[in-house]
């Protein structure tokens, strides 16, 4: 779908709703009706648009009830600046993309270069009549104006080809991330396999109480409580005191 029509799927309030819980777990269409306080005709109504655009997906259970949930990742990126507007639509990566050969992502910069860049490379020092003079002893109103008007366009090429290269690495990363968090939710059968993964992360991340846990998996306490309950009678994570960790 083109990058525009994205932005006009999801200018509408409920629709952005509609995914952000639907990020959480599937749902059906009552369930998503009270979360959102709507009818349940507008619900099915913004479900078609979002499932026409490919963003959502529908099964039906064992009741032949049916229920929804996200069918892919898509990265929207929007650009507002002083010198340009777009809009760009893209998918994750592929994995068999070499991230190494993105070369400007490990670019070395210093953290003067811009401001630097933007002064010109020449060392200049006014001589005895208050004039500029470059190092060696030229006028520098003869000398800067070129090479710094070269450098800026060459830090200028370096950077967007930085911002590209960014963009397809974060659509790598996202990819991966994806993958990953289905990986966990096949291999760890407890609950709600993205809870779940978002408990397991915390705890990898160095999270070891309840309280921190909760903050990162954005999740009440007693919630991660009875998670890492689970996981530990499964053998998934061990517990020592009031401090959790992963069963290496």
């Amino acid at each position: 779908m083109d990058s525009a029509e994205f932005l006009d799927l999801l200018g509408n309030a409920n629709r952005r709703r509609i995914l952000r819980l639907l990020s959480q777990r599937p749902c059906y269409v009552t369930e998503i009706s009270e979360y959102l306080g709507v009818s349940p005709k507008a619900v099915i109504d913004h479900l078609r648009k979002l499932e026409d655009a490919g963003l959502v997906e529908s099964r039906t259970d064992d009741r032949r009830r049916k229920y929804f949930s996200i069918s892919r990742h898509v990265r929207l990126e929007v650009t507002v600046s002083p010198y340009e507007f777009g809009t760009k639509s893209a998918y994750p990566a592929s994995s068999g993309l070499d991230i190494t050969s993105c070369r400007q992502v490990s670019i070395e910069l210093d953290p003067d270069s811009v401001e630097a860049g933007l002064e010109g490379d020449s060392h200049e020092a006014p001589d005895e009549d208050g004039q500029l003079v470059a190092d060696d002893g030229s006028d520098a109103d003869d000398e800067v104006e070129g090479p710094a008007i070269a450098t800026l366009a060459e830090r200028l090429n370096e950077f967007e080809a930085l911002e590209r290269e960014l963009s397809l690495a974060q659509r790598w990363a996202q990819g991966r991330i994806t993958a990953l968090r289905e990986a966990l939710a096949k291999r760890v059968d407890h609950g709600d396999p993205r809870l779940v993964s978002a408990v397991l992360v915390a705890v990898a991340d160095g999270a070891t109480q309840v309280e921190e846990i909760s903050r990162e998996a954005e999740a009440p306490p007693r919630v991660v409580e009875d998670v890492l309950e689970e996981l530990a009678a499964g053998g998934i994570v061990e517990r020592e005191g009031r401090h959790w960790s992963l069963v290496s």
